[in-house]
């Protein structure tokens, strides 16, 4: 996928909220634009976890990423589908440490798959763990090593 030209760029980071992301996306895919398509779904999680309130970079990213994560299960139900018990983990034990736990299990999370063919990859928890590896245990860092070495060999 090619990075959009500067102008549209500057068009999608002009979008004040989430709604009219969605409606820029909606018209770049009807013109066959998944470059700015893209842009505009990724601007939209920005602004949805600017809005929650993170206190730092790394918990804007972990919102960002529970919000892409939102969007594969609204993709797949078809309908507005929040990412419950996800956000029950962030009541319990914070954004980090939902993140931690999410990430330690010995399954699989949810959602890497959907979140590659939506072009949001770099939204998995376990890419959010291994860009601040400092602020997680070194289990979860080394479990998000794995499964994502794991995903780019298949």
């Amino acid at each position: 996928m090619t990075t959009p030209p500067e102008k549209d760029l500057e068009r999608i980071a002009k979008l004040e909220t989430p709604e009219q992301c969605e409606i820029f996306e909606r018209n770049a895919i009807r013109k066959a634009r998944s470059d700015l398509a893209v842009g505009a779904r990724k601007r939209a999680l920005e602004l949805r976890a600017l809005a929650h309130g993170a206190s730092n970079q790394a918990e804007r990213e972990c919102l960002e990423a529970i919000y892409a994560y939102e969007r594969v299960l609204t993709e797949k139900h078809k309908k507005k589908t929040p990412a419950s018990r996800t956000w029950q983990m962030v009541k319990r034990h914070g954004i980090l440490g939902a993140v931690e736990r999410a990430v330690n299990r010995k399954d699989k999370t949810i959602g890497y798959t959907a979140l590659v063919e939506m072009g949001l990859e770099g939204y998995a928890f376990e890419a959010v763990v291994l860009r601040y590896p400092s602020l997680f245990s070194p289990e979860a860092v080394k479990r998000s090593q794995a499964r994502i070495s794991e995903r780019t060999s298949n």
